[in-house]
């Protein structure tokens, strides 16, 4: 450990002006993910993934709420929505007004198909029924890759 150029003591504080060393520079509050989808069980799942791989999660179960999270100003840097989403704001709809609203929030659809990511750029896709970490390695990758 090296002493501390301010006080001169081996005290383990970093220099706070000196960046951090990850991935995605996150806000006070963490990386924040939300999730949207119809299905109770599909958003506990997606929620819990999302927690395991050390981000925050927020589930709502309509296009319709999370926009709402969005236009009032909560914290959020990825939407993870579900091609299943009902109502008028669907999955890709829901994406470009959440998009109109933040244009740096990362978008993963899950979807097996792939022309719902063709309205949103730069938005990813991920299978909902992939393998457990699948879902958390896609919003990573989001995070890398946004605007």
């Amino acid at each position: 450990m090296q002493p501390n150029p301010a006080t001169g003591r081996q005290d383990g504080l970093r220099d706070a002006s000196a960046p951090a060393e990850c991935e995605f520079q996150a806000g006070c509050y963490g990386v924040q993910v939300l999730v949207a989808g119809r299905r109770k069980l599909w958003r506990d799942e997606v929620s819990a993934e999302i927690r395991r791989a050390g981000y925050n999660a927020t589930s709502v179960d309509s296009g319709v709420d999370a926009l709402t999270v969005l236009a009032l100003g909560l914290p959020m840097d990825v939407l993870v929505t579900d091609a299943e989403l009902l109502g008028e704001l669907r999955c890709s709809r829901l994406a470009i007004e959440a998009r109109a609203l933040r244009p740096n929030l990362a978008i993963v659809f899950a979807s097996d198909r792939e022309d719902v990511v063709d309205c949103v750029p730069h938005a990813l896709i991920v299978s909902p029924d992939a393998a457990d970490g699948a879902l958390a390695g896609t919003v990573r990758e989001a995070l890398q890759t946004r605007a």
